[in-house]
Formats: structure tokens, C-alpha cells, sequence
């Protein structure tokens, strides 16, 4: 007779507590601190009534006078709705409240700004708009977060209009500012400038608009634009209002095929669509050729494919060189604005940043290095002072005899 061995099953409780993943998030990545110590009754009266009326009078007076006396100047509400998660989709805001603590984690760590994450159960834009707009006299700044497009651009749109402190869509905007950044460095390194450069954007999205839009304002040569079903445009039905704009400004030479048929001796790949592109594509591109493969987890084509037909190859990835990763942007936007006490991020300002950024390796480059790793630790300063210097240029700052 022989006994059988039955090993009992792990409950989700152990499997939880085997991955680090978990054992770093458990209880949250977040608290709050006081900036001052209440040791006796002398210091409740002045943090606390009847000291503290005295400064909020002074304050219904001067509004302004709350970004001095109260937390506003340096505080940035990162709000989602959750249905645009990583490349997670729609989740939800509660499943969406580890990746906004880790934004904020990030803005502290990287730039001292301090943060507060806001999950909104609320996906309709008039709801969204008012709720953010609402909250807005407790902070600084808006950050924008994983808000589905093309949704996301009249939340921001909206938001700016009613609102007189940085709103800030980090799904375009900071991927735009670093994708701007590392392309100059690329194009240096290979003896072009933007303008010598035709580029095939592939993804019509957030993050796709956004950099299409900033390289050209940039004078990139010329920029292709495709989605999931083929290149934009004029001739398209089937675009969205947003998606007709970058058709009308965009493809000057007429392509209107598949993203492939657009790579055709193009210089420059920028994958934001979460698809594949085949190495025939690849190699079917102009000589020092530049792919930016954006899509995470998994890139467009693999890096190292990619590479035996670039010059030049970059990622979202931290495991491969050229880490195309907001945390090089947001921080230092951020940390500027809030620093000039801006009004607005205008788009000057975003330039501003992405050639601070670019700046900062100049000297530096080659072709596993034409941005700059996230611990570097002249990111953030080189950003700020780009950012807070271009705010008085441009006549946004809030702050006193400026």
C-alpha cells in the first residue's frame, strides 16, 4: 500500500509575503510629518487657536499671503480617475492609489516638493473638472495622472482655464519633455539637428499627441503619426477632434498607409502604442537611424534586435540603456513652477525643461548615454531653474516685484 503525499496549498497570504513587491507597499508608501513641534500651551496657541485666526484674517484679506503661510506653495495634488493605469487600463481608482503614492514618493524624494495622492471615483469630465477645480485653494499645482484619452486633454484644457496654478498632464507632458530631450542628444550624436529629421510616431494617444506636438513646436522636420489603424491623415473619417488637428498639421509628404510603410527611410522611430514593429521595418529606415521602442513592459521591437540596425536605441525600460522615464521631467517641473510660483506651465516652459535636461550629458554622449540616468543628481536643479527662469520670461510668476 503505498500513501500518497499532498503538499497543501499556499494561501494568497504567504504567496503575498514572498514578493518584495508587496512587502515594500505593505501600509502604504506614505505619511505626513508636521513642519512644526507643539511642546506647550505657548506653541498650541500660535499653531492653533487663538494665534492661527490672526493669520487666516490676514489671508481672507491678501489671498496670496496663503502661499507664505500655509503649505500651498510647495504641495501638488496628484489626481487620477484610474482608467489609464500603467498599461493597465481601466483599474479603477482604488487599484490606482499605489501608483499615484508612488508618484508622490517620487516628487518628495527627487525634488522635495510634497505631494498628495487623490484617486477620484468619477470618470465623467464635468465631474472631474469641477471636483479637481474644488480642491485646487489646498494646493500648489495639479498633477494630472493615468486619465484615459482623449478625455485627459479637455480635463487639462478646463482645468487651466479655471485655474491660476500649474495643471500639469504628466502622461503627455513629461514623456514629451524627456522624448525631446534625448532626441536632440541623439540627433547630435549621429551629426543631425531636429530639423534634418523625419519621424514616425506610432500612438495617437495621450503621450503620442503630446510628443508630436512638442517636436514640432521644436522644428523637427517632419513628424508621421499613426494608430491602430494606420498613419493619420487628412483623408481619414475616423478621427477624433484631437487626432484631426495632428493629421491637419502633420505628414506633409501624404503617407497613408501602415506604420511600416511610413518607416520607409524615416530617421526616427517613437513607439507609444503598446504594438509591435517588425525588424524588416527596422532596417527599412534611413542609415543612423534612432528608435525610441517606448511601450512598456514590453518595447515595440527588443532593444537589442533594434540595435543591429540603429545607431542609436532607447527604452522605457530600467534594465536597458537610454531609460526614457518621466521621473527625469515631473520632479523638476514641478520644483520650478512651484519655486517661481507660476500661474501655468506654459510651453515655453516645457522646451525649457527638455533642454535643460538634454543639457545636462551634453558633454557626456554616446550611444548608450544621451539622457540621464533618474539618480542623477543635477537633474532636478538643472529642470527647476530652466522652468522658474522661463516663468518670468514668460510673465507667469506670482511672485512679488517679479
Amino acid at each position: 500500500m503505498t500513501t500518497e503525499i499532498t503538499t497543501p496549498p499556499i494561501s494568497l497570504a504567504a504567496l503575498l509575503a514572498q514578493d518584495p513587491a508587496f512587502r515594500l507597499h505593505e501600509g502604504g508608501k506614505l505619511t505626513t510629518r508636521p513642519s512644526v513641534q507643539v511642546r506647550d500651551v505657548h506653541d498650541l496657541s500660535l499653531a492653533y487657536t487663538p494665534g492661527v485666526a490672526r493669520v487666516c484674517t490676514a489671508i481672507a484679506e491678501r489671498p496670496e499671503l496663503a502661499d507664505d503661510y500655509t503649505w500651498r506653495s510647495n504641495v501638488v495634488a496628484v489626481v487620477t480617475d484610474g482608467t489609464a493605469v500603467l498599461g493597465l487600463g481601466n483599474i479603477g481608482p482604488t487599484a490606482a492609489m499605489p501608483v499615484m503614492e508612488g508618484k508622490s514618493l517620487l516628487f518628495k524624494q527627487f525634488a522635495g516638493v510634497d505631494s498628495v495622492p487623490l484617486c477620484l471615483d468619477c470618470t465623467d469630465v464635468d465631474e472631474l473638472v469641477e471636483t479637481i477645480a474644488r480642491m485646487a485653494p489646498s494646493f500648489g499645482g495639479i498633477n494630472l495622472e493615468d486619465i484615459s484619452a482623449p478625455r485627459c486633454f479637455e480635463v487639462e484644457r478646463r482645468l487651466k482655464e479655471l485655474l491660476d496654478i500649474p495643471v500639469f498632464h504628466d502622461d503627455q507632458h513629461g514623456t514629451a519633455i524627456v522624448v525631446l530631450a534625448a532626441l536632440r542628444n541623439a540627433a547630435k550624436l549621429t551629426g543631425r539637428r531636429l530639423w534634418d529629421l523625419r519621424a514616425v510616431v506610432a500612438g495617437a494617444g495621450a503621450s503620442g499627441l503630446a510628443v508630436t506636438s512638442m517636436l514640432m513646436n521644436a522644428g523637427i522636420g517632419e513628424v508621421v503619426v499613426s494608430d491602430s489603424k494606420g498613419v493619420l491623415h487628412q483623408g481619414r473619417k475616423d478621427l477624433n477632434p484631437y487626432k484631426a488637428l495632428i493629421a491637419a498639421t502633420t505628414n506633409q509628404s501624404g503617407y497613408n498607409g501602415t506604420t511600416e510603410d511610413a518607416l520607409i527611410g524615416a530617421d526616427v522611430f517613437i513607439g507609444l502604442s503598446g504594438s509591435t514593429i517588425s525588424e524588416d521595418a527596422i532596417a527599412s529606415m534611413a542609415s543612423n537611424s534612432i528608435v525610441f521602442a517606448l511601450s512598456n513592459p514590453e518595447p515595440e521591437i527588443h532593444p537589442e534586435i533594434a540595435r543591429e540596425h540603429a545607431a542609436i536605441v532607447a527604452t522605457g525600460r530600467s534594465d536597458f540603456p537610454n531609460q526614457i522615464n518621466n521621473v527625469l521631467a515631473f520632479p523638476g517641473v514641478f520644483r520650478g513652477a512651484l519655486s517661481a510660483r507660476a500661474s501655468a506651465v506654459t510651453e515655453n516652459m516645457k522646451v525649457a525643461a527638455a533642454l535643460a535636461l538634454s543639457a545636462v550629458v551634453e558633454e557626456e554622449l554616446s550611444a548608450d548615454r544621451i539622457i540621464p540616468e533618474p539618480f542623477d543628481p543635477r537633474v532636478v536643479p538643472a529642470v527647476a531653474a530652466a522652468v522658474a527662469d522661463q516663468a518670468r520670461r514668460d510673465g507667469v510668476t506670482r511672485l512679488p516685484g517679479i
